[in-house]
C-alpha cells in the first residue's frame, strides 16, 4: 500500500509539472516553425527571429520595458531598504501602526485601484500645475516604484528582525555613529536581501501590464503592452520567438544563480571545515605535555 502511495504521488507531481510547463514548451517548439499558422506545424525555420531583429515595435517595447525595470527596481531597492530599516528597528512612533498600513497596502490592494488612482492624481495634477505633460516613462516609474517598494521593504525588515543586534549594539558602543554602523555593519549583512528585492522588483516590472496599462502614453509601450494588443489579432509566431528569447535569458540567469550559491555553500563549507581542524589542532597542541 505504501508503495502504491509513493507511486501515486509521482504520477501526481509528474502530471503537475506537465501542466504548467508542457506549454512553456510548446512555446519553444512552435518558435522553430516556418508556417504561419503559429498552432500548425510544417518544417524547421528560423524566419521568425531574423523577423523578430526587424520588427521596430518590439524592439523599441523591449528597450522601454528594460529601461523601466532597472530604474524601477534601483528606486525600489533604495526606498524600500530604508523603510524596512525603520519598520525594523523604530517600532514604536507616532503613526507607526499607519506608516505599516500603508507600506503594505500595494501588496493587498488591487492593482487596478492603484492604477485608477494614480492616472487621475497625475490628470489633476496636470491640470493645476502642468506636470507631468501626458503618460510616459515618468509616470510609469512612479506607478512601477509603488508596486514594487512593499516587496523590498518586507524583505529587508524580515532580514533585520533576524539579524543578530549585538553586532550593531557593539559597534554603538565603541563609538560608532549611525550612518558608520549602517554602511559598515548593517549593510553588508541584508546586501542578500537587497539583492533579492531588486530581481524581484525587475521582475515585477517588466511583467507589469495593469499599472504600465493605465500610466502608458502613445510614445512609451512596453513589451508586455505589445504583446497583448498583437494576441487580440490572432497568434503570431512572432510572439513564440519573443517569448523563447525570454525564457532562454530567464533560464541562464536562474541557472547562473544557482551556481553561484552552491559554490558559495561549499566555499563556507570548507572555510568551516578549515576552522574546525586549526581549532581542534590548536587544541591538542595545547593538551600536549611539555617535552
Amino acid at each position: 500500500m505504501k508503495h502504491f502511495s509513493r507511486h501515486l504521488g509521482s504520477g501526481f507531481l509528474a502530471l503537475v509539472f506537465l501542466f504548467f510547463y508542457l506549454p512553456i514548451l510548446s512555446v519553444v517548439v512552435y518558435s522553430f516553425n516556418e508556417s504561419v499558422i503559429a498552432s500548425q506545424w510544417t518544417h524547421f525555420s528560423l524566419k521568425w527571429y531574423a523577423k523578430l531583429l526587424g520588427d521596430s515595435e518590439i524592439l523599441d517595447a523591449c528597450r522601454t520595458s528594460l529601461e523601466l525595470a532597472l530604474a524601477t527596481a534601483c528606486s525600489s531597492v533604495v526606498i524600500g531598504a530604508w523603510i524596512g530599516y525603520v519598520l525594523a528597528n523604530y517600532r514604536r512612533f507616532w503613526g507607526s501602526t499607519l506608516f505599516a498600513a500603508m507600506v503594505n497596502a500595494p501588496l493587498v490592494l488591487p492593482e487596478v485601484i492603484s492604477g485608477i488612482s494614480l492616472l487621475l492624481l497625475f490628470v489633476s495634477l496636470e491640470q493645476t500645475l502642468g506636470w507631468p505633460q501626458g503618460r510616459g516613462m515618468a509616470t510609469m516609474w512612479i506607478g512601477h516604484t509603488m508596486l514594487c517598494v512593499s516587496y523590498v521593504a518586507i524583505t529587508v525588515q524580515a532580514r533585520l528582525s533576524a539579524m543578530d543586534k549585538s553586532l550593531t549594539e557593539a559597534a554603538r558602543d565603541l563609538g560608532a555613529p549611525p550612518l558608520r554602523v549602517f554602511f559598515d555593519i548593517t549593510l553588508p549583512l541584508i546586501a542578500p536581501s537587497l539583492v533579492a528585492g531588486w530581481v524581484l522588483s525587475l521582475t515585477i516590472s517588466l511583467d507589469d501590464v495593469i499599472m504600465s496599462a493605465f500610466l502608458s502614453g502613445p510614445e512609451t509601450t512596453t513589451l508586455p503592452l505589445v504583446l497583448l494588443s498583437r494576441m487580440r489579432l490572432g497568434l503570431n509566431p512572432e510572439i513564440n520567438a519573443i517569448g523563447t528569447l525570454i525564457i532562454a535569458v530567464v533560464s541562464l540567469g536562474v541557472v547562473a544563480n544557482s551556481y553561484y550559491l552552491m559554490k558559495r555553500e561549499q566555499r563556507q563549507a570548507r572555510h568551516l571545515r578549515m576552522a574546525v581542524l586549526n581549532s581542534s589542532s590548536e587544541g591538542r597542541a595545547a593538551q600536549a605535555p611539555p617535552t
